[in-house]
């Protein structure tokens, strides 16, 4: 199976960060938050991957790309660890580099690699969010996938007055964090949203998306929209997902979700904690 990752986006919300610097490159603690999205890929069996960029996304490529100066000064100053890290960067996955030349929604994101993917079924992993769990996120879609022989999307249960920022989903529990998907609807009015059950960045479709992809019109915001083209399937579950998910599409999240990734590392932990009391003044 392959992974597609749409990368294309302006990440105007992050601006003037991102006026010259991809969002997808922006670091979450240690690591860009794409790195994140492809080394969830690699863990759910997946090294083949498709990124669709766009214009000033040139940093992506190089992330992944050989540095052969970069290597050949570790080497020569014996940092070997560091050596260690560069190397395993690029030997994460097959990757290869599709641009939207428009920027005309994910749906239309999407449709870009549709000659990549020669009629098989795929991941979509959105580039601006990471996640985190025993098992990950794509990997569980990949059982759901493989269970139900239908698209599985990933699910996750967000409060109402926030369902206005999410694709919303209305479905029968079919077992425990499964359910089989009647409806769904882009950005609704709190008051016209049918659940809370917001669809989260993780996707495995079926090809025959593409063609559903070329039937929608565009929707809101004027863009091609996945989720139209989702209600067009003939079948679709959704999994509400057994870890979390960490959407790095506005900065505050995108700072918490470093702070508590910093949280995680044992180099750095006590002496957050410390900076972080002084900050606030707690004793």
């Amino acid at each position: 199976m392959k992974a597609v990752i749409p990368a294309a986006g302006f990440g105007t919300r992050f601006l003037p960060a991102t006026k010259a610097q991809p969002k997808e490159m922006l670091p979450v603690f240690d690591k860009p938050t794409i790195q994140y999205v492809i080394e969830e890929a690699v863990a759910s069996g997946i090294d083949d991957i498709i990124i669709v960029t766009g214009r000033n996304k040139r940093s992506i490529e190089d992330h992944f790309d050989k540095s052969f100066e970069l290597e050949q000064t570790l080497q020569s100053a014996g940092k070997d660890d560091r050596l260690k890290q560069v190397r395993a960067i690029t030997d994460l996955a097959d990757i290869c580099y599709v641009r939207q030349k428009e920027q005309k929604g994910l749906g239309d994101a999407i449709y870009c690699a549709k000659k990549h993917i020669n009629d098989q079924p795929f991941a979509v992993m959105l580039g601006d969010s990471i996640t985190k769990g025993a098992v990950p996120c794509t990997k569980q879609l990949i059982d759901v996938f493989n269970k139900y022989g239908a698209s599985a999307i990933s699910l996750e249960e967000v409060p109402k007055e926030k369902v206005e920022r999410y694709g919303i989903i209305k479905g029968v529990e079919v077992e425990k964090n499964i359910y089989k998907i009647d409806k769904l609807v882009e950005k609704p009015l709190m008051h016209q949203a049918p659940s809370n059950l917001a669809i989260m960045g993780r996707y495995v479709l079926t090809p025959d998306i593409f063609d559903k992809i070329d039937e929608t019109e565009p929707g809101v915001g004027g863009e091609i929209q996945l989720t139209d083209a989702l209600s067009k399937l003939d079948a679709i579950y959704g999994n509400t997902f057994e870890g979390k998910t960490y959407d790095i599409g506005n900065r505050l999240e995108w700072l918490k979700t470093s702070i508590e990734f910093a949280m995680d590392d044992p180099e750095s932990k006590d002496s957050l904690i410390e900076y972080m009391k002084e900050l606030v003044n707690v004793e």
